[in-house]
């Protein structure tokens, strides 16, 4: 029996997947790591620690699996994007992980937006203007640590990190770069301005390849590490993002992927890259040919871990379920109570780091009951947003997969699928990007003839269909959800410098 490894470098846990070649899960390991938030808007991690965890991931396996006899074809990587690791010419690494919800280079975003290069920069490389993006935080590096930034031999991501440890090679795939802010997604190489910009060279960046490029020379030692043998291919792989929407199946045309973990996401893969006029979608390679659409937002999950762990006290602290089970006490809108989602600022639709989260339309008549109701609608009718933006930009949606730690939660399911007036298909697959990155894997090494054949990997689909009646209250609600979402714009700056001098 032949097998493959798909590795998922996640933001707070590495999650490593040993499949079958018919998708069926042989073993998993998920090895988590601390986020370092020392400062306001710092959120680090250590790379060591990461590359330690894929290590021990792919180790155990290969030893937990009670397949006894199979051939191990290769290990496929994915990785979460924006990351930026600063390393010496030594090439030891400067500085921690930067992670994509690392705020500090805020200033430096803001200031391309006001001097116009925002926006040329975006019709280029796709990526919109956001302190996520290693463009602004290589900028606050020169700006802020400049002794640290000259200092600096590579820029790099964490998976780069992980394939040199490994490899001794600073390579980085199209679908990652396509997230940094600095490749030019027409000619598919760093662009001059965004590299002006930062205030880096082409050579201090990797050198970039195709999201299929099979790496193989592992040493002995690292070989003994993993319990695998030294010519076991490795696959670049591609983004976390990209790579979940082919776990799902939704790689063709009109298929949008909606996701809540965590933080969320709206994505389509398109045939050519798209660009919206107004700059608030990304757009990011997958692989050959394919390009996904989309936006992610901060806050999915983690808000209803704040309802949970601020709202009630330690002893009487409900369960997830619980909240759910409490949520359906209300009705579709909440009884006309609006929650905007923005506790940790927001990406898409509105790309501002600033961004606070409101309660609209509150009145005494109103319940614990509407107010978590609201909260799990907020967060539907955000996402909601970015799929109208996406369709403008890439066509219609013609159908929607579930993905995420939500598409458990049945209320939330029918949320979904009464705001978006759609039939939603939730699969019975939880492995999101792994699966993916061992697709991908398989077509590199010629086991599928495409990634599509990924459709017969994923079994136990079941679909969720809206009620018309909630349907139509919601598109009448989504109206003023939309535009009361726009009235704090102008203020969000000053709140948040009003929060940041009086921190205490």
């Amino acid at each position: 029996m032949k097998a493959i490894i798909g590795v998922d470098i996640g933001t707070t846990s590495t999650k490593t997947i040993l499949f079958d070649l018919q998708g069926n899960v042989l073993a998993s390991q998920n090895i988590g790591y601390p986020l370092h938030q020392d400062q306001p808007g710092m959120a680090e991690e250590d790379p060591e620690q990461i590359f330690s965890a894929v290590i021990q991931g792919i180790h155990d396996v290969l030893k937990s699996t009670k397949t006894e006899k199979f051939v191990l074809v290769g290990v496929s990587l994915s990785a979460a994007m924006h990351s930026l690791i600063l390393m010496d010419q030594n090439n030891r690494p400067l500085t921690r992980v930067m992670t994509w919800a690392d705020n500090r280079s805020e200033k430096a975003s803001a200031a391309l937006q006001e001097n116009g290069v925002a926006k040329s920069l975006y019709m280029k490389t796709g990526t919109p203007n956001h302190p996520m993006t290693p463009l602004t935080k290589i900028m606050w590096f020169r700006q802020e640590q400049p002794n640290l930034f000259a200092k600096a031999a590579k820029f790099i991501g964490i998976k780069d990190y992980v394939l040199f440890k490994l490899f001794g090679r600073y390579v980085m795939d199209y679908g990652l770069a396509s997230a940094t802010g600095l490749l030019n997604l027409h000619t598919l190489d760093w662009d001059p301005q965004a590299l002006e910009t930062a205030g880096i060279s082409k050579e201090q960046l990797p050198r970039l390849v195709d999201t299929e490029t099979q790496l193989t020379g592992l040493s002995e030692l690292n070989a003994q590490r993993m319990g695998l043998k030294a010519d076991v291919p490795f696959i670049i792989g591609s983004s976390d993002g990209a790579l979940a929407n082919l776990g799902v199946d939704a790689i063709s045309s009109g298929k949008l992927a909606v996701s809540i973990g965590t933080s969320g996401a709206v994505r389509m893969v398109v045939d050519h890259p798209v660009f919206d006029p107004q700059g608030k979608l990304f757009c990011y390679v997958l692989g050959k040919g394919r390009w996904l659409v989309g936006g992610p937002v901060n806050n999915g999950g983690i808000i209803l871990r704040w309802v949970r762990d601020q709202w009630f006290s330690k002893a009487e602290k409900p369960t997830y379920p619980e909240l759910m089970q409490l949520a359906a006490q209300s009705v579709p809108a909440a009884h006309g109570l609006i929650f905007l989602p923005y506790l940790g600022g927001e990406r898409a639709p509105i790309w501002d780091a600033n961004a606070r989260g409101t309660f609209f339309g509150l009145t005494r008549q109103h319940t614990q009951a509407d107010m978590i109701r609201a909260v799990l609608e907020g967060i539907v009718l955000n996402l909601y947003e970015v799929a109208q933006r996406i369709k403008q930009v890439a066509g219609p949606i013609t159908s929607i997969q579930a993905t995420g730690g939500f598409s458990q939660a049945d209320l939330w399911l029918q949320i979904l699928t009464d705001c978006f007036d759609q039939p939603v298909t939730v699969l019975d697959n939880h492995e999101g990007s792994a699966l993916g990155a061992a697709v991908m894997g398989m077509h590199s090494l010629g086991l599928v003839s495409d990634l599509t054949e990924v459709h017969q990997l994923l079994s136990s689909a079941k679909q969720w269909l809206p009620d018309q009646t909630r349907a139509k209250r919601y598109q009448e609600f989504m109206k003023i959800w939309s535009e009361t979402s726009r009235l704090g714009e102008p203020e969000y700056a000053k709140i948040a410098a009003f929060q940041q001098k009086y921190l205490d």
